[in-house]
């Protein structure tokens, strides 16, 4: 299947919307501000927002049936909209969406709802100036961020209660963040010299009804599970090193006869994490629990979730899914369903379901590192004291009981999303794609998950402390070193819930040396 390189380089600074082709490190690369966001400034582009913006005016001029501009909206499709009132139609319509509820998206997931937004718009079917794409554009860049809940979309039509707080915004209502801070919209325009705008028909409408939310945090997810992927693999080595497992459980040729991409890798990374180690003994057993034995064939699972995953959510990003559409050509407005988060909501219940088997891999290998049974003699729950006082110690006991809870949590919230479609709007959404639950929930399990990796980082610290830093591989006496600036060995029992953070965010930015993921399956050589 094709697969898409990042579309950004060291010398493009600026990202582009109205292109043919958007990739997933482009929508993170402008949510965490590292590039700047425009409408690609080709006059064919511009032309073609123009020319659907114009279809819109005649349709309205001729009298025509418009969804949502001559009609109500959803099960009052039924009201005729006079022209003197076409004008109140897009106020009111983000007006009465604004019931979303729960936390509000943080600046990065705000930022590339913003992105995924505009690029949609840009597509140019969807009958919306290019002045407004532009404002969605200074907004990114500003980093005038509207505040958005995560709760209340049931991904069909689209995710129409959060992206109303994006219209707001462009209305000058509701509330933004902007430096850390929230304050009223109309404040923060007003302090940026901007102007709010005046929504024309059909403008609301284009820029709530999509799958802009789900999109959004698909491409936030996906980042993320590639680098719990990478970590897993060193995690495994690591353990497999301490627990002096068998090496040849990640022999290539395994992987060869049963050739899927994502197992060979992952079985690559932990072969390469366990290249240089100086131990020369004999495996304590020639075939070790399923835990470390089939961790490629565990991780492998989510790699290759995440090559199926890169081609629908850049397809969704690049493409247009509101409704109805403008064809720039004809003029004509074609009314259907492209508001529906199907694809999206499929790929992220995929993505729940492999990010959780790897926290739950992970605590079963919590579990072989703290029995000497199956560690192959280290202390139980690695405590390390030798005196008589040892027996009132507990090393990482309870730190198994805390990734055990997580990794609970994080199985209950596979359950697929999209299962619990129902009818709702007096049954005109009468099946929807709840999408971006599933988008919420990936993401919980990812925070889960990456807990669970923070706690096996620093039991595998502890273990390579009390084998000998020296006799372990290269790459896991340096991840060990990295651990060991920022978190003192466990020498007695304390708290440990300030480790765990420390760990986390040092998973979470990047600054462990675990191996990058530019050669996943998921991407261009």
């Amino acid at each position: 299947m094709p697969q898409s390189p990042p579309s950004l380089s060291s010398s493009d600074a600026t990202v582009y919307v109205g292109t043919p082709h958007l990739a997933i490190e482009d929508v993170l690369a402008v949510a965490e501000g590292r590039a700047r966001l425009a409408l690609d400034p080709s006059p064919a582009v511009r032309e073609r927002l123009i020319q659907s913006q114009r279809a819109v005016a005649e349709l309205r001029k001729k009298g025509g049936t418009l969804y949502g501009v001559t009609t109500g909206v959803g099960a009052s499709i039924g009201n005729a909209i006079p022209a003197e009132l076409h004008a109140e139609l897009p106020r009111n319509l983000f007006r009465f969406h604004g019931v979303g509820t729960g936390r509000l998206l943080d600046e990065t997931e705000s930022a590339a709802v913003l992105m995924t937004r505009a690029a949609s718009l840009a597509r140019g079917y969807s009958g919306v100036r290019p002045e407004l794409i532009e404002r969605l554009c200074e907004l990114v860049n500003r980093r005038i961020l509207p505040c958005i809940p995560s709760e209340g979309s049931v991904g069909a039509s689209g995710d129409l209660t959060p992206l109303s707080y994006v219209a707001a915004l462009l209305a000058g209502e509701r509330e933004v963040i902007i430096d850390g801070q929230i304050v009223p919209a109309t404040t923060a325009l007003r302090d940026h010299g901007l102007e709010p705008l005046d929504l024309d028909p059909k403008e609301s409408l284009a820029v709530m009804n999509g799958t802009s939310v789900m999109c959004a945090l698909a491409c936030i997810a996906f980042t993320r599970c590639e680098r719990l992927a990478r970590t897993s693999c060193a995690i495994t080595a690591g353990l497999s090193d301490v627990v002096h497992g068998n090496p040849a459980h990640f022999d290539d040729r395994i992987s060869q006869a049963r050739p899927h991409p994502g197992q060979g890798l992952a079985a690559r990374w932990i072969r390469e994490d366990l290249a240089g180690s100086e131990t020369t003994r004999v495996p304590a057993s020639v075939q070790d629990r399923y835990s470390i034995r089939c961790a490629p064939q565990i991780v492998g699972v989510l790699l290759d979730a995440l090559r199926m995953a890169r081609e629908w959510v850049e397809i969704e990003l690049s493409g247009a899914n509101d409704n109805p559409l403008i064809d720039p050509e004809t003029g004509e407005a074609l009314h259907g369903g492209n508001f529906y988060g199907g694809h999206m909501c499929f790929v992220l219940d995929g993505l729940k379901s492999a990010t959780a088997s790897i926290a739950d891999m992970l605590d079963r290998q919590l579990i072989l590192l703290c029995s000497p049974d199956t560690s192959d003699g280290l202390p139980e729950n690695l405590v390390a004291r030798s005196g008589a006082d040892r027996v009132v110690h507990h090393g990482f006991k309870a730190m198994q009981i805390t990734a055990s809870a997580l990794t609970a949590e994080a199985l209950k919230l596979t359950m697929p999303a999209s299962a619990f479609s129902r009818s709702t709007e007096s049954h005109n959404q009468d099946k929807v794609s709840m999408g971006s639950i599933a988008a919420r929930d990936c993401l919980r399990i990812l925070e889960l998950s990456e807990t669970v990796a923070a706690i096996l980082l620093l039991a595998v610290a502890q273990a390579v402390d009390l084998r000998d830093p020296d006799i372990v591989s290269h790459r896991v006496r340096a991840l060990h070193a990295r651990i060991r600036k920022s978190v003192e060995p466990n020498t007695a029992d304390r708290r440990q819930d300030h480790d765990i953070a420390s760990v986390l965010v040092m998973l979470r930015a990047d600054d462990l040396p675990v191996g990058d993921t530019s050669d996943t399956p998921n991407r261009s050589s």
